[in-house]
């Protein structure tokens, strides 16, 4: 077995762990937080953990009502730019922490007056040192140069600011504590994964395609894809999709598409309707008879998660997809050519 899909199987108990570690810490940042009353956020983050900040951007919009902007680095650190965040929230992403041009952005922003809140895995990291507050995901060592356990514990602090931020509204705690066993739940897809991805072995193109809370792992999917399978994933919207890339869909074309319940959920059925009259080859991944049914290859999700809190489970049957995909292509989906686990860029 692969220490990808290893890693990807140790993540009910990283997700228990970083909730159960970060909550007081989450707690005592909301006072801090109510008092400063952020009127915007700014996420950043390279790579994975720019997905990740993908889904905070529409968690913490939708759940708080403050403005979310996902930072350009380079804005920072080509340009030199002086922006004023003196009444911002910055918050850097990082796995290891040490992304030179993330942690060089959060120090601007901080010099521009931002609060700063770091989310890394490395508690020793430049990015821990750095910030007013860390968070620590409690994936442990992550050997897999595709990163999998470390971005849904990501997913999972960021569930935690937006409570925060949000002063711990009724029911979260119960839903939150839910994740672990959805996810653990999700693993068991394995089998049916397995069974089917001899089918993609030539696949050298596809689209996936998510929206609202699951359009990051739509992002999040592509990316494993093009790493580990060396497949061009573009990733779209449903509405982005229907409103130009549809015309590039034929017989046989490969889709992705995740749709959980919840608002997202009539665009997601349309568009699955309309890829079954081009005859496109579509896997599905929802909980939801009246989609699955659409699909060339159903991944049915067993649990019916409302689409706030799906997108921990629902990527991992994608991860799980891409990691099979790879060991079938012959690849090894633990060490992807010309990457290596640190990336410095600025």
């Amino acid at each position: 077995m692969s220490l990808m899909l290893q890693e990807i199987d140790e993540q009910p108990g990283v997700l228990e762990r970083t909730l159960n570690a970060e909550w007081k810490h989450a707690e005592q940042l909301s006072r801090v937080l109510a008092k400063r009353n952020p009127s915007l956020i700014v996420l950043v983050a390279r790579g994975t953990s720019d997905n990740a900040a993908q889904f905070g951007r529409y968690l913490l919009e939708i759940t708080t009502g403050i403005p979310v902007s996902l930072a350009a680095p380079s804005v920072h650190t080509l340009y030199h730019a002086r922006l004023r965040l003196s009444n911002a929230l910055a918050i850097g992403i990082s796995q290891s922490g040490e992304s030179t041009d993330i942690n060089l952005t959060i120090q601007h922003a901080k010099e521009c007056g931002a609060m700063t809140v770091g989310i890394t895995n490395d508690s020793r990291s430049t990015l821990a040192a750095l910030v007013d507050e860390i968070f620590i995901t409690r994936a442990g060592q992550e050997r897999s140069v595709a990163a999998t356990k470390t971005y849904t514990a990501q997913l999972m602090v960021l569930y935690l600011l937006a409570a925060g931020l949000r002063g711990f509204p009724n029911g979260w705690s119960k839903s939150l504590s839910r994740i672990p066993g959805w996810t653990a739940r999700s693993l068991l897809l394995k089998a049916t994964i397995r069974e089917i991805v001899e089918r993609y072995r030539f696949m050298r193109q596809c689209a996936v395609v998510g929206r609202g809370l699951n359009y990051a792992n739509a992002f999040e999917l592509a990316i494993k894809l093009m790493e580990t399978c060396y497949v061009m994933a573009e990733r779209f919207s449903s509405a982005d999709f229907l409103h130009g890339p549809i015309a590039m869909v034929e017989g046989g074309f490969p889709v992705i598409l995740f749709a959980a319940p919840g608002k997202a959920f009539r665009d997601m059925l349309r568009l699955t309707r309309r890829l079954t009259q081009l005859k496109a080859e579509t896997v599905v991944i929802s909980s939801e008879a009246q989609i699955l049914k659409f699909a060339t290859r159903a991944l049915k999700v067993r649990d019916r998660i409302d689409d706030l809190y799906s997108p921990i489970p629902y990527i991992v049957p994608g991860q799980i997809f891409a990691a099979l995909l790879a060991e079938t292509k012959g690849l090894s989906p633990d060490t992807p050519r010309s990457l290596s686990k640190i990336t410095q860029t600025i």
